[in-house]
């Protein structure tokens, strides 16, 4: 029963972060840096997600939230869809796998680093070869050959430093609010009490850190956004 008990409880969670994730995709997205680049914070919640239930929730809350964004406020279709599982799965599944092996503040400081890391070299391989399909389903070049070519030539103005920037946002978002989001869903009895008392707890220090470092890449992202 207790167990039965556990998965009902599992998979509330994981609804209720489907839902907190498309309003905050939805209501703050930033819309258009150079013409087809977004940035929206819903990666945070998957990763909070990931971080609580493990990679594998954060894989079905990915997939979840971006076939609805697909079918809802998405102009880019199916290869969109592809390319937000992509950058989920490599930042929220990276950091939530790392977490889970070590489920302390050094752990969930390896994990976050490792997924800017691991989204921002898969989002360059998935605009290289997704990306230009894209464009040529729009018309925008005739040859996949051009397109790639123009891709190519946007990786280091803008590709790279736009997803270093948005991997980099999300971890110190995600940083700030992981512990007021896990302390509220135990006080609510939703989630087991914790094992250890320091267990994933961020200190002030950490959070003043990652205030600081968000300030500096939401700064950085509007600057990239008026100079495209």
């Amino acid at each position: 029963m207790a167990k039965t008990s556990f998965t009902v409880k599992k998979i509330s969670i994981i609804a209720m972060l489907c839902a907190l994730a498309y309003v905050t995709m939805y209501f703050l997205r930033i819309p258009g840096i150079g013409g087809f680049l977004t940035y929206d914070p819903k990666d945070v919640v998957i990763t909070i997600g990931g971080f609580m239930l493990g990679p594998l929730a954060a894989a079905v809350i990915s997939v979840i939230v971006s076939f609805f964004e697909m079918i809802t406020v998405s102009t880019t279709g199916p290869y969109g869809f592809v390319m937000n599982v992509l950058a989920t799965f490599a930042f929220a599944c990276t950091a939530s796998v790392i977490y889970r092996k070590m489920h302390n503040m050094k752990g969930a400081v390896i994990g976050l680093v490792s997924g800017v890391v691991a989204m921002t070299v898969v989002m360059i391989l998935a605009n290289f070869f997704i990306t230009p399909l894209y464009l040529i389903s729009r018309n925008a070049f005739a040859s996949s050959a051009e397109a790639r070519k123009y891709v190519s030539g946007q990786i280091v103005v803008l590709l790279l430093p736009f997803n270093a920037l948005k991997a980099a946002l999300n971890a110190t978002i995600t940083v700030i609010f992981y512990k007021p989001v896990v302390t509220a869903l135990r006080k609510a009895n939703l989630l087991p009490p914790s094992s250890s008392g320091k267990a994933g707890k961020f200190r002030l220090p950490t959070i003043i850190t990652a205030l600081v470092i968000l300030i500096v890449c939401i700064i950085l992202i509007f600057v990239m956004k008026n100079a495209a």
